[in-house]
């Protein structure tokens, strides 16, 4: 019996090392030079608080901005950019850490986010915007509404991901929850995530959709690449660990004066009663359930998440 834990406890401690060695490996892919699914949209680039920022624009119209989820990247709104720009100047932008942006060492909580969307707004002179996104990128908006940000006119904060300590993602599948909660532990948590792979990858992102259908396989292998960029896995585990930061910062959601839409899947990780939550802590808030409709809404959703934010932005510009 001690013979072979002694060759468990050896193996187990030969797994970091080993992890070091794959992540050693990995070939970081080199920027994009066009969107896959625009290639009519230019790439652009705008440094933010010394932190370089990929983003596109794109379409003519009041100022829409999107915000992506944790882990993904513009290309999350592939499906719904060229019909929004039929009536919006829509930017997208990577968030730090993610896509092809910056992966700056630092405390990656809600605060620095919301900082970084809110250099993005001044870096580039937006005014009377139209805030939204999806998970963290839903959240975001409705923080930097709460700090009363001049440029900001209206939020749809679309599933966002401020409950249950920010470990809502662990809802999605068993290989989620293990992933989360790996990544409190420290050591393990790095190990883990230099040991990803596609597989994994696939699994976690198909427990944010109503149809695994919804997230075609170049959209999964381009997101999975770029989690192979130098420093990319650390700046994941650092955003899980500091994950209850988006729960905290509802406190300051009464302080909203502006209009907002929660716009809700039915499948959406977040249970009732805690989209009711926000709903309450924002005042006047409207609220909206998608049908067939996940975690990646607009991925799930196009139609529907373009319908609302066109009626959103229609019924609410004169207010």
């Amino acid at each position: 019996m001690s013979n072979v834990l002694s060759i468990l406890l050896a193996a187990g401690a030969g797994l970091p090392a080993f992890s070091l060695a794959v992540e050693a490996l990995r070939r970081s892919p080199p920027p994009p030079a066009q969107l896959r699914w625009a290639p009519d949209i230019p790439i652009q680039y705008v440094e933010v608080n010394g932190i370089r920022l990929r983003y596109i624009k794109t379409g003519r119209g009041p100022a829409l901005v999107l915000l992506h989820t944790l882990r993904t990247q513009l290309d999350l709104f592939e499906k719904i950019v060229p019909e929004l720009a039929e009536d919006f100047t829509v930017y997208a932008p990577d968030l730090p850490g993610h896509g092809y942006s910056d992966i700056p060492d630092v405390k990656y909580d809600a605060a620095f986010f919301a900082d970084a969307v809110e250099g993005f707004l001044e870096a580039l002179d937006l005014n009377d915007v139209m805030l939204a996104g999806v998970s963290i990128g839903g959240a975001i908006p409705l923080i930097v509404a709460a700090r009363r940000n001049p440029r900001v006119a209206r939020v749809v904060a679309i599933n966002p991901y401020d409950y249950v300590q920010g470990r809502g993602m662990a809802r999605g599948s068993l290989t989620a929850l293990l992933v989360v909660m790996a990544a409190g532990i420290p050591v393990l948590g790095e190990t883990v995530m230099r040991l990803r792979n596609i597989f994994i990858m696939k699994n976690v992102l198909e427990g944010g959709v109503s149809d695994p259908g919804s997230i075609s396989p170049t959209l999964l292998r381009e997101i999975y690449l770029t989690g192979n960029r130098k420093g990319h896995y650390r700046a994941l585990i650092n955003l899980l660990r500091n994950a209850g930061s988006w729960q905290a910062a509802t406190k300051d959601y009464a302080h909203i004066k502006i209009p907002v839409l929660f716009l809700w899947g039915n499948q959406d990780w977040a249970r009732p009663d805690e989209r009711e939550q926000d709903r309450r802590l924002v005042p006047r808030a409207e609220m909206v359930t998608v049908g067939r409709g996940g975690h990646f809404l607009p991925l799930d959703r196009p139609d529907a998440v373009v319908r609302h934010l066109r009626e959103f932005g229609s019924r609410t510009a004169n207010r």
